[in-house]
């Protein structure tokens, strides 16, 4: 098994790039750090927090950019969560939904449940896993200048567009978003649909 680099991305600064120039981009987070994360960059009513589900944030996305065909979605989700929920990637692939972006920030570890060492820092290829079942584009980015070159794709390249960003494990100030799921979705489902969406 070759050796694997040592992560120097910091996650709250990619998230922050990531979503710098979002635009009206639907977003999706996995439950845990991408959700602190996310909301550290600057909460949003078009942020999809899942504060459980694990597993399930891939699916997620793929119900919204189905449903809203002209709007990009994002999912930022973590390793441990992606690698609960593998089976989504196929069901992606086969779907074939341009407007779909899922992106891992994969420090390695289990965090949420004590940073226990995860697959992917053992070899799993989750790329290699998105490129084997079809998906349009699908890497692994582990330097800035790369997540440079990737940030356009996220939010334009025809998709679906898989990255697989590693990151450290360095501790940062947890931020924590509402926690109440319905308000969450109210929120959300009026930013992007209107009042319509209620009556």
């Amino acid at each position: 098994m070759p050796q694997q680099k040592k992560p120097v991305l910091e996650r709250r600064d990619v998230m922050a790039a990531i979503l710098k120039d979002r635009g009206d981009t639907l977003l999706v987070t996995g439950l845990g750090s991408p959700t602190y994360d996310a909301y550290a960059a600057g909460d949003h009513p078009l942020n999809f927090y899942l504060w459980g589900a694990m597993g399930g944030a891939a699916m997620t996305g793929l119900g919204l950019a189905l449903a809203q065909p002209k709007r990009r979605v994002l999912v930022i989700t973590g390793d441990g969560e992606m690698l609960m929920g593998l089976g989504s990637l196929a069901t992606i692939a086969v779907e074939k939904p341009k407007n779909l972006s899922i992106i891992v920030l994969d420090n390695q570890h289990y965090g949420e449940t004590g940073m226990q060492p995860a697959h992917t820092g053992r070899g799993v290829d989750l790329a290699g896993m998105a490129q084997a079942a079809g998906f349009a584009a699908a890497t692994t980015i582990d330097s800035a200048q790369q997540l440079k070159i990737w940030i356009p794709q996220f939010h334009r390249a025809p998709g679906p567009v898989f990255a697989a960003i590693k990151v450290t494990t360095h501790p940062v100030p947890m931020t924590l978003p509402p926690r109440d799921g319905t308000v969450i979705r109210h929120r959300f489902r009026e930013a992007l649909l209107g009042r319509k969406a209620f009556d």
